[in-house]
């Protein structure tokens, strides 16, 4: 499946940032916005929603307390219980390191999956990349196009708003 792109290059962060807001006003579907920095309130402009990853955290982590608490209940009360210094078979403050490493490490885990899961970060051979400048000095708008698009007039609307080039690109993989 081959995709069509319009990319905006923009040389400044504040002139995309307003940039971004101007052309998502015209009505236009911005695809994404590549920077080769994190820029303050880009997700603002954008209209990202708050992501859910701290939910899925909050689940990985009690799923990491849940198993060890089994794990540790099951081992030292039921599958070889031991009567070490008078304690009792189910001793949970004992369990309190063991459950806070399997806590962050299901939790860590967990999130490092689901973060490239959700972002389709799967291991490839080469990763496509819209314009090699916008890892270095560049900040780069990709709009999605297809054949309704008037390409001049959103070629009008970038250079109105501050890009100082739109350039067409196809990729086959994205």
């Amino acid at each position: 499946m081959t995709k069509r792109f319009a990319l905006g290059i923009f040389e400044d962060e504040d002139v995309l940032l307003h940039a971004v807001e101007n052309v998502r006003e015209a009505g236009v579907k911005i695809y994404e916005v590549f920077t080769p920095f994190p820029i303050h309130g880009i997700d603002d402009a954008l209209g990202i929603e708050r992501s859910r990853l701290p939910i899925a955290a909050f689940f990985f982590g009690l799923t990491g307390l849940s198993f060890a608490l089994w794990m540790q209940i099951y081992m030292l009360g039921f599958d070889w219980p031991m009567i070490i210094g008078g304690k009792p078979h189910i001793a949970l403050p004992a369990f309190i390191p063991v459950s806070f490493e399997l806590t962050v490490l299901f939790c860590c885990h967990g999130m490092v999956i689901t973060f490239y899961a959700i972002s389709k970060l799967y291991p490839r051979w080469r990763t496509p990349v819209l314009d090699v400048r916008s890892t270095d000095d560049k900040f780069v708008m990709a709009i999605e196009v297809n054949e309704n698009t008037d390409m001049n007039k959103l070629t009008q609307i970038l250079r109105e708003n501050g890009a100082s080039e739109v350039n067409q690109k196809e990729m086959s993989k994205f």
